[in-house]
């Protein structure tokens, strides 16, 4: 049933903030606490959201296990980056981390503790002391389970600053002015099948990743880039998409998650030799080199015939933790490997494969959450819009995030983002302005496409398409023919995007309509993806091009922006300007 247009409800906040993850929820609690109206919009239960299967730990340089500094963790950051990671950004999160944690252990988050009574922390992938001397204990863990309790601090606060949630709702497009302001959403409420305008003073990205756009995927059911998509949809550039992290420690053949906090525990990876072939690739950090360079070594041993069993993925073993360790530490990797690997890690190794991950790129934003757009030299903020998350770009992990620094990138962000909004106070700024009634209409019109449609493409083909086309084109390993093609085979999906429909058109909790949707906002990121790659000749952190195996400082010292219409191309350079410290050169990284 097609809405009508004018007759749409109405709803008015001082800010709506699309995403109930961690970075929506820190956000939003900033906001809610200074006394703003704040809708928060979410597919899913807040304590549901993708922050939630977070297992490792959030990174900070507290120093309750041996010495540390932030200066060290800004180091890690930058050369886990691959150097294309802005190191304003990168400063400003590191020097952030450890109060953003104090305040989160005030919130009640129940990290593990030391003897004395201490946040416990664990080594992990890429973290060291005295810029790459040896490993560091820098990961603030609750157990294996770390975005499960910050998720759930964050929710219990929300809830005691009266924030507004609005559960099983889906935001549709961005309605924009002349001036190219942001003044709200559209939005669908599931439950009902009704479409909303949510007019907003300030709206905030925080929709999270896009990872199911690849057929092996830790990412949940939920993380289908729907942010990316209205920023691409409304002419906003979307900054390194060629960037996306392999995890190196997915079940193998069911792709959920084994935590790097692991091998940060002390567990190893074999090959079917029973030899801890990391000690090859990365003598002094071993198993607990960056994950685009575990990945790599992960495939190579694989190709190489050294894999395990069918010859399809190697073994992490951890039964020499012993049962005492593993059943503290790591109690819901026990349960992960039983139930989805049919082994007891206590007394055999776990099946593992890289498995994709996390993105790297996004929108582009500033250190304060707000969306930039970029033109001859000069990048402005977009009026009344933030990203924040692994939506945004704000590029503090460049080619390669380290692990941990995304449950920090969400609450240092997430509070910078709602600082800025308090503190340019929105009642005060200006009143709602008027929104163009052709905005309203072109996503009325988008969804009442999809929705007339008779015949076509059935939704799970198309997004079936789009996804092993990923999966063959955008590997852990590229070429420039491979991506070519992926270029070609993802335009082609594109046009059956276009001709998608569904039988039932039922408005009350029609989840055809809502994948639907799903599927022209991934086809967007994956767009994104395979044009940004096969067009940068290098290779970067996660973007591994055997016909370049070099890094280009030269020539490619700089981030890929992407712009849907017309698919086109542009480039912005990498800040290499801290605030305050010096800068850190550009140098060979090597573990």
């Amino acid at each position: 049933m097609a809405a009508v247009k004018n007759s749409l409800p109405r709803r008015q906040f001082d800010v709506v903030v699309v995403g109930a993850g961690g970075s929506g929820m820190r956000c939003s609690l900033q906001l809610a606490q200074a006394g703003l109206s704040v809708a928060v919009l979410s597919k899913v239960f807040p304590t549901r959201s993708h922050t939630v299967a977070a297992q490792g730990g959030v990174s900070a340089s507290l120093g309750n296990m041996s010495e540390d500094n932030w200066y060290w963790h800004m180091y890690d950051t930058v050369k886990g980056s691959d150097w294309l990671g802005d190191q304003d950004a990168i400063e400003f999160m590191c020097r952030e981390a450890p109060n953003a944690v104090y305040e989160l252990e005030h919130f009640g988050m129940p990290f593990d503790r030391n003897a004395d009574g201490t946040i416990y922390q664990r080594p992990f992938g890429g973290h060291t002391a005295n810029f790459g001397e040896k490993p560091v204990q820098r990961a603030c863990a609750a157990a294996d389970r770390t975005g499960h309790a910050m998720l759930h601090t964050l929710y219990q606060r929300n809830v005691a600053a009266r924030t507004q949630f609005f559960v099983e709702w889906m935001a549709l497009d961005l309605l924009r002015n002349e001036a190219g302001d942001v003044l709200g959403v559209t939005a669908l409420e599931m439950e009902t099948g009704e479409i909303y305008v949510l007019e907003a003073k300030q709206t905030v990205l925080a929709t999270g990743g896009a990872g199911r756009i690849w057929a092996a995927s830790t990412n949940a059911f939920i993380n289908t880039g729907d942010g990316l998509g209205m920023a691409a949809r409304a002419g906003l550039p979307l900054q390194d998409l060629e960037f996306w992290q392999f995890h190196p420690t997915g079940v193998a053949g069911a792709g959920v998650l084994i935590t790097e906090g692991v091998r940060g525990e002390g567990g190893i990876l074999l090959n079917k030799d029973g030899e801890r072939f990391m000690e090859r690739y990365a003598p002094t950090l071993k198993d607990l080199a960056p994950r685009d360079f575990v990945s790599r070594s992960m495939d190579q041993e694989i190709k190489e015939g050294r894999g395990c069993g069918d010859g399809s993925y190697v073994v992490l073993k951890l039964d020499h933790l012993g049962a005492e360790t593993i059943q503290k530490r790591l109690p819901s990797i026990r349960e992960i490997a039983i139930k989805f690997a049919n082994v007891d890690p206590i007394k055999d190794p776990i099946p593992v494969v890289p498995t994709i991950h996390y993105q790297m790129g996004g929108i582009p934003t500033n250190i304060y959450g707000q969306v930039v757009s970029y033109a001859n030299g000069e990048t402005t903020p977009v009026n009344g819009l933030y990203a924040i998350g692994e939506c945004a770009a704000t590029s503090v992990h460049g080619a390669n995030r380290l692990g941990t620094n995304s449950l920090l990138d969400l609450i240092v962000f997430g509070r910078s983002a709602g600082n800025h909004i308090v503190g340019t106070h929105p009642e005060k700024q200006h009143a709602h302005q008027p929104i163009p009634e052709s905005a309203i209409d072109y996503s009325l019109d988008r969804v009442n496409k999809i929705e007339s449609r008779t015949s076509g493409e059935k939704t799970q083909d198309v997004a079936n398409a789009m996804r092993m086309s990923m999966q063959h084109h955008c590997g852990v390993f590229r070429t420039l023919d491979l991506l070519a093609k992926g270029v070609d085979s993802i335009e082609g999906v594109a046009q059956q995007v276009d001709n998608i429909y569904f039988k039932d058109k039922s408005k009350v909790f029609n989840t055809a309509r809502v994948e639907a949707l799903e599927v022209s906002n991934m086809i967007e990121v994956a767009k994104a993806t395979t044009k940004s790659a096969a067009n940068r000749t290098e290779s970067r952190g996660a973007h591994a091009l055997s016909d370049h195996p070099e890094r280009d400082d030269e020539n490619w010292l700089r981030h890929t922006l992407w712009f849907s219409e017309g698919s086109r191309l542009e480039y912005k350079p990498v800040t290499m300007k801290p605030l305050t410290v010096d800068s850190f050169p550009p140098k060979a990284r090597t573990f």
